[in-house]
């Protein structure tokens, strides 16, 4: 296990996309190289999680100091859409400060049941969500886009609730 990381979660700078991009193709090469088809690995370079991280700049936050993030999160809608830390922050609790974070945020926001989706085979990512309170409601077939074209690909659904649904 990694000595801790101070995890005060914060805004990301947009002059810290190179290094968030480094920090997401890297982490999910290692996550999903072994998990998913050799095209979509083809298809995720760096180049291209920098720009999906600069066209979505404010629904991301990150953990470590400015020009050296050790990981981030990124919502879309009610969905915790990507979460990733550098293999040198894992085991230190930025992912439990990012994880925090997001489900405080999809709360203030209204969300009541929150979802994410995780690789099938990404077992270290699902043991985390499972210990983060986070259960598995089963599969779905997600459309990825990539310039290239869509790739489908099956994922395990993950949910937790966030707020109690009232029966007003």
């Amino acid at each position: 296990m990694n000595a801790p990381i101070p995890s005060v979660v914060r805004n990301p700078e947009e002059s810290e996309l190179d290094e968030l991009a480094t920090v997401w193709f890297q982490a999910w090469r290692d996550a999903h190289e072994s998990v998913v088809p050799a095209e979509l690995t083809r298809r995720r370079t760096r180049e291209r999680f920098r720009d999906r991280l600069k066209a979505a700049l404010a629904e991301v936050r990150v953990v470590g100091p400015v020009g050296a993030p050790s990981g981030f999160s990124m919502l879309k809608g009610d969905e915790l859409y990507q979460l990733f830390v550098s293999a040198r922050a894992r085991g230190s609790g930025v992912a439990a400060a990012l994880i925090a974070d997001a489900e405080e945020r999809l709360a203030a926001s209204g969300v009541e049941t929150a979802w994410l989706t995780c690789a099938i085979g990404n077992d270290r990512a699902a043991r985390f969500y499972e210990k983060s309170g986070w259960h598995r409601s089963g599969t779905v077939v997600e459309d990825l886009d990539t310039p290239e074209g869509t790739i489908r690909l099956e994922a395990w659904r993950y949910e937790k609730q966030l707020r109690q649904v009232s029966n007003d």
